[in-house]
């Protein structure tokens, strides 16, 4: 296996010499779109050294898979949730940081693979798995041991699911709903109204220990995004006021109860959470510069 550069934060070291590669396709992927599965595949196969293709059932059959990659690199062929379980795995197994991972981004959600620089077309992902760099990323990391690849968000109280996380990555649950909608009768549509508990929350936030709002102040969002290597920058939007804006290493949030929304996934209700970037925690193959 090619030696990389785990040193500064953002580097990017190519890979010099074909490698084993473990292909793990997430099966939201295979019922998804089956045909960029299948080029995948074969771009993969066609350029790697060896190839091993895994195909598992399930989140148990997933986590088993990349425990026992062995030498290969690892290489997933899914969505952002398949990329966000796979680094959440390999962190809880303290295996992140010596672990270079590759995906090529199949499914519905694809925004976070956008924003991490991963071709979103499969040729080009794959070929980028081949012939890429490794990338070094900082993480997220929050007091449960959960981690955030990219950008957090807190949203108003009583906030409903977004589109992206109801339908995205779930066509069996699409296609449930088309049918109910198709058989069961029209009814004359109501006014919806907000929920009782719905509106701003009142949340104190904290960045390296210094207070950017208390509890006094209702909110009405707040985001968590990458900044600087080594450090997050942390923006309040307080009901009626201007933007609060901050950058430090760690966050905490506290308060009545509240959801955030981590990457793919949302989270909670909990009281309090804190977060603390890790510098250069994990490592993506992205396209080689130039």
């Amino acid at each position: 296996m090619a030696e990389v550069a785990t040193s500064a934060t953002h580097s990017a070291t190519s890979w010099s010499a074909p490698e084993q590669l473990l292909v793990v396709v997430d099966p939201v992927a295979r019922r998804t779109d089956g045909e960029s599965v299948r080029i995948a595949k074969d771009v993969l196969s066609a350029g790697a050294a060896g190839t091993k293709v895994c195909l598992p059932d399930g989140p148990e059959e997933f986590a088993r898979a990349l425990r026992r990659r062995g030498s290969r690199r690892p290489v997933l062929v899914g969505d952002d949730r398949a990329l966000v379980r796979a680094v959440s795995l390999l962190h809880r197994q303290r295996e992140l940081a010596a672990c270079v991972l590759s995906l090529v981004p199949v499914g519905g959600a694809l925004s976070l693979a956008r924003s991490l620089g991963v071709p979103t077309s499969a040729v080009a992902a794959a070929r980028a798995v081949l012939d890429g760099a490794e990338r070094r990323m900082d993480l997220l990391v929050d007091d449960s041991d959960g981690v955030v690849l990219g950008r957090l968000r807190i949203p108003p109280l009583g906030a409903g699911v977004g589109r992206e996380e109801s339908g995205a990555g779930r066509p069996w649950l699409r296609t449930c709903q088309s049918l109910v909608r198709t058989l069961v009768p029209a009814r004359p549509s109501r006014l919806v109204t907000a929920a009782p508990d719905a509106g701003p929350s009142h949340l104190r936030v904290e960045v390296d220990g210094d207070m950017l709002v208390d509890l006094h102040q209702p909110v009405d969002c707040v985001q968590v995004s990458p900044a600087a290597p080594g450090r997050a920058r942390v923006e309040v939007r307080p009901a009626g006021a201007p933007p609060l804006l901050a950058e430090g290493r760690t966050v905490t949030v506290s308060g009545a109860h509240f959801r955030y929304r981590a990457d793919a996934l949302t989270s909670g209700p909990v009281r309090t959470r804190t977060w603390e970037v890790r510098e250069g925690a994990w490592g993506l193959t992205v396209p080689a510069p130039g």
